[in-house]
C-alpha cells in the first residue's frame, strides 16, 4: 500500500478516534487500519497514536502530522484528477454540521435535489447550535452563521441572511409598536446569547449606511434559536431573526414585523473546512450547493 493510502487511514482514524469507525468509513477491515498506522509509524520513526483497550488519542507528533497531511491528501487528489478527460463524479462520505433550524428549515427540504445531483455521495448530516471542533469531532466541513474569526481553518462565504425585527401581537398590544430606534428605550427584547460569544449579542441596526449596536432592556436571555423564537411568540419581547426562520409565523400573524425602516445588518453565512474546499471534491460540491440554498433564502 502506498504512503498516501496510509495517510488517508491515519486522517480518518484521527477524525473518528476509533479503528472500527475509520474502517467502516473507508470500507476496509479494522486490521487494515491498524497495519496502515503501524507502517506509517515505522516509516516516520515516531508514535502517532496512543492506544489503550478503550481510548484512541493522537500524540503531539500525530497532531502535527494531521495538520500537514490533510492538505497533502487534498493536493494529491487534485493532481490525480488534473488530466482526466472524464467528468468528475464526486463520491464518498462527507460529514457536515449545520445550525439546527437552518438544517431543518433550509437544508433538509432541499436534500432530495442534492442527492439526485450527486448520487455517489453519502452525506452524514449533524445539527447543533454550538461551535464544533472539526478535527476532534470528525467533520469535513461545518456551516457557521456570523463573522468568522481567524482560526487556521479555511472559510468560504456562502451567502447573507436577510434579518427582520418582530414581536407578537400580544406584546405590541401591551407595549405599543416601536416606530424609531429611540422608542426601544421603552421596550424590551428577548436576549440571544451566542454560543460562540457567550454574551448577549445586543440589538443591531444600520444607520446612515453603517452598522450600530445598542442595548435594549431584556427580561429573558436564551442561548437557543428555538427558545428565542418561542419567547417572542409568547409575548416576552422583540427579536431580530433571519427572515426564513419566521416566514410562516409572519404569514400566520403569530409574529408581526416592526421597525422595517431600521433593518439589521445581514447575517453572513460561511462554510468552514480544515483544508481547501477547492481541492476536496465532495466538500466543494456541498459548498456550492449550500451556497445555492442559503442565497435562495434571501428571496423568501
Amino acid at each position: 500500500m502506498d504512503r498516501i493510502s496510509d495517510l488517508r487511514l491515519f486522517v480518518r482514524l484521527a477524525e473518528t478516534l476509533s479503528f472500527t469507525k475509520a474502517a467502516a468509513h473507508l470500507g476496509v477491515s479494522r486490521a487494515s487500519v491498524g497495519r496502515g498506522i503501524e507502517r506509517l509509524e515505522a516509516q516516520l520513526e515516531t508514535q502517532l497514536i496512543h492506544r489503550t483497550t478503550r481510548v484512541v488519542a493522537l500524540t503531539p507528533d500525530g497532531v502535527a502530522l494531521l495538520v500537514r497531511c490533510t492538505k497533502l491528501i487534498a493536493d494529491a487528489d487534485a493532481i490525480a484528477g488534473m488530466f482526466s478527460n472524464a467528468p468528475e463524479r464526486p463520491s464518498g462520505v462527507v460529514r457536515v454540521n449545520v445550525p439546527s433550524r437552518m438544517g431543518r428549515l433550509l437544508f433538509v427540504p432541499r436534500l432530495p435535489e442534492f442527492m439526485a445531483r450527486y448520487p455517489e455521495i453519502e452525506l452524514d448530516l449533524a445539527v447543533t447550535d454550538r461551535s464544533v471542533d472539526l478535527v476532534k469531532e470528525g467533520f469535513d466541513c461545518v456551516v457557521r452563521v456570523g463573522e468568522q474569526r481567524a482560526s487556521g481553518l479555511v472559510s468560504r462565504s456562502i451567502g447573507l441572511l436577510h434579518m427582520v425585527n418582530c414581536a407578537s401581537p400580544a406584546y405590541l398590544h401591551a407595549h405599543g409598536t416601536p416606530k424609531t430606534l429611540e422608542d426601544l428605550k421603552h421596550h424590551r427584547a428577548v436576549g440571544y446569547v451566542s454560543p460562540r460569544e457567550k454574551r448577549d449579542v445586543g440589538w443591531d441596526s444600520v444607520q446612515e449606511g453603517a452598522p450600530h449596536s445598542l442595548r435594549v432592556n431584556c427580561a429573558l436571555r436564551v442561548n437557543n434559536a428555538e427558545l428565542y423564537i418561542a419567547a417572542a411568540v409568547a409575548g416576552l419581547g422583540l427579536i431580530q431573526v433571519p427572515a426564513y426562520d419566521v416566514q410562516n409565523l409572519l404569514g400566520s400573524g403569530a409574529l408581526i414585523e416592526v421597525l422595517g425602516a431600521y433593518p439589521s445588518t445581514q447575517m453572513p453565512v460561511a462554510l468552514v473546512a480544515p483544508n481547501r474546499p477547492s481541492l476536496v471534491p465532495t466538500v466543494k460540491v456541498f459548498a456550492d450547493w449550500a451556497a445555492e440554498v442559503v442565497q435562495s433564502a434571501t428571496t423568501l
